[in-house]
């Protein structure tokens, strides 16, 4: 037992670092992508000086910590967004390690985690969705789910949806978030019907909780403009992480058929 505990710390342990670095990627990503700039050069810079980066102040959510959020060249303000990202990131990965350890279905849920937290950013800064990652992420879905035989995350669909094959489950969630809505459709992909729905039911809940206090709060009204793909990808990772025990909770509450 003793073994078995230690071995899933050094498990979660590595998952969080390893989700740190790669959320420094996504940052790249997050601020050159949606500026037409390649992802691989030059190397990461400061926005206000354009001094290079060093390695040793490139270190995720460590830096940060150390230069106190500034730039250790010209003094300038480094984003909270750097340091969120990679936490996110990192907090993302270790509970899939926790939630699927080593399987196909973790290896789907931190593809598809990585892409949500990009389409998340951007989406927060510029109100676009890029098509590499909500058409990408669809490709990416459907690829992955020729290797998983099991439920969506573990979760079985509405019946009769149930003993679909993990393809014919991932191209009914494309279908269904098909037309306009790519993010919708990418979902889909990873999570199949139910995920889709699921993700549109709590993104719109939690996007009506934030969105109309904001409005309220600008005084503008229906005015302004509250991007919504950051609650459909936070419903859903919520998918991913607890859609089970949610669906089953308001199944039993409403006595609708689920099969866990």
């Amino acid at each position: 037992m003793n073994d078995i505990m230690g071995d899933m710390l050094l498990l979660e342990i590595f998952s969080f670092i390893l989700g740190a670095i790669v959320g420094s990627f996504l940052n790249v990503c997050i601020f050159r992508i949606p500026r037409e700039k390649s992802i691989v050069r030059p190397g990461s810079s400061c926005p206000g000086c354009s001094s290079p980066i060093r390695f040793y102040d490139n270190i995720p959510l460590m830096s940060y910590l150390v230069l106190r959020g500034k730039c250790r060249k010209c003094g300038e303000p480094i984003s909270i967004r750097y340091p969120a990202v990679e936490l996110l990131t990192a907090l993302f990965f270790a509970g899939i390690a926790w939630r699927f350890g080593l399987s196909v279905d973790a290896a789907a849920a931190l593809v598809f985690a990585c892409i949500l937290v990009v389409i998340s950013f951007i989406d927060l800064e510029f109100q676009i969705i890029p098509d590499i990652f909500s058409l990408g992420g669809l490709v990416l879905g459907l690829l992955l789910s020729f290797l998983r035989t099991t439920p969506f995350f573990g979760q079985e669909l509405l019946v009769p949806f149930g003993s679909l094959p993990a393809i014919l489950q991932s191209l009914l969630g494309v279908l269904l978030g098909g037309g306009d809505i790519k993010l919708l459709a990418m979902i889909g992909a990873f999570c199949g019907i139910t995920g889709v729905v699921f993700s549109l039911v709590a993104g719109s809940i939690v996007g009506a909780l934030v969105g109309l206090p904001l409005m309220l709060i600008k005084g503008q009204g229906t005015k302004y403009a509250v991007p919504f793909g950051p609650f459909l990808s936070l419903g859903a990772l919520l998918y991913v992480f607890a859609g089970d025990t949610l669906i089953n909770a308001i199944n039993a509450l409403f006595s609708l058929p689920y099969r866990s």
